[in-house]
């Protein structure tokens, strides 16, 4: 995996709408920030790596959806931790999780499977995705996820996602424990 050195902010090549909007949501939040480029992070090992030049564990992010697919949750977790559908089931009171499909990421996220992270709730302006996050990640002095687009990775402080950011795109998170 071909990597690029840390950068700070935002890019000064044009990137895709998707990641542009992402870029802008910060700057406009005037959240700091740093950033790598890099070849797809197409699974947990690329982000690790990538984690480790940033300075951060990579969060796992899974789109869910309950049984019915009424309900939609986006799971922010450690990498490193098992899933377990029955447990985070019964914290959320919720009928059977399962995987949502591409096609409701799409319509509510406006990105693609491997690319979903916590900054594609901005395109949830309907606030029909709940954001899970488990508790280790907030014990994290900062945050890494990519800017909708999984050829890039960034690095916040885990207080500017919750004070700023979460706040800035009108969503609120649950803390679940995994």
């Amino acid at each position: 995996m071909e990597i690029s050195s840390l950068q700070k902010g935002r890019p000064v090549d044009r990137r895709s709408e998707r990641e542009e909007r992402a870029y802008d949501l910060l700057d406009e939040l005037k959240i700091g920030y740093y950033r790598l480029d890099h070849d797809e992070a197409a699974d947990m090992d690329s982000c690790k790596r990538i984690g480790d030049i940033l300075g951060v564990s990579i969060s796992k992010n899974l789109f869910l959806c309950n049984r019915q697919k009424t309900s939609f949750y986006l799971l922010v977790m450690p990498g490193d931790k098992p899933f377990y559908t029955k447990d985070l089931s019964a914290q959320i009171n919720s009928s059977r999780l399962s995987f949502a499909d591409s096609g409701a990421m799409l319509s509510y996220l406006d990105v693609t499977p491997g690319s979903v992270s916590v900054l594609c709730l901005a395109n949830d302006t309907g606030n029909k995705v709940k954001l899970l996050i488990d508790e280790d990640v907030l014990k994290n002095e900062y945050f890494g996820c990519h800017p909708c687009l999984n050829t890039s990775s960034i690095r916040i402080a885990t207080d500017d996602l919750i004070n700023k950011i979460l706040p800035g795109i009108n969503h609120t998170g649950t803390t679940v424990k995994l």
